[in-house]
């Protein structure tokens, strides 16, 4: 699989660049936004609950714990990025 551009690979595992869109229906991909990642996030954005609706979303999808998913930036805006480890999680697995 080529990498796609809003993943990053590094010592620590991948580097996700998303865009996050709280309030949808429903948390789900929507597919690339620039060179990000766009995420809708069934959560407001309000007292972290889009943050940890998203770090669910991403362990869930990608078949990892929850403590291998890391905000790194972005606590407070809709751009982000996540440090997800280990190093042989499948990408593919996200559909975008």
């Amino acid at each position: 699989m080529d990498t796609p551009p809003w993943a990053r690979h590094t010592d620590q595992g991948w580097v996700l660049t998303i865009r996050a869109q709280p309030g949808a229906a429903r948390t789900q991909v929507a597919g690339p936004y620039g060179d990000a990642l766009r995420i809708r996030i069934a959560a407001p954005a309000a007292d972290n609950k889009a943050n940890t609706e998203l770090v669910r979303f991403l362990a869930d999808t990608l078949g990892v714990p929850k403590s291998a998913v890391t905000l790194l930036r972005g606590h407070s805006s809709r751009d982000k990025s996540v440090l997800v480890e280990p190093h042989d999680v499948d990408l593919a697995r996200l559909g975008a």
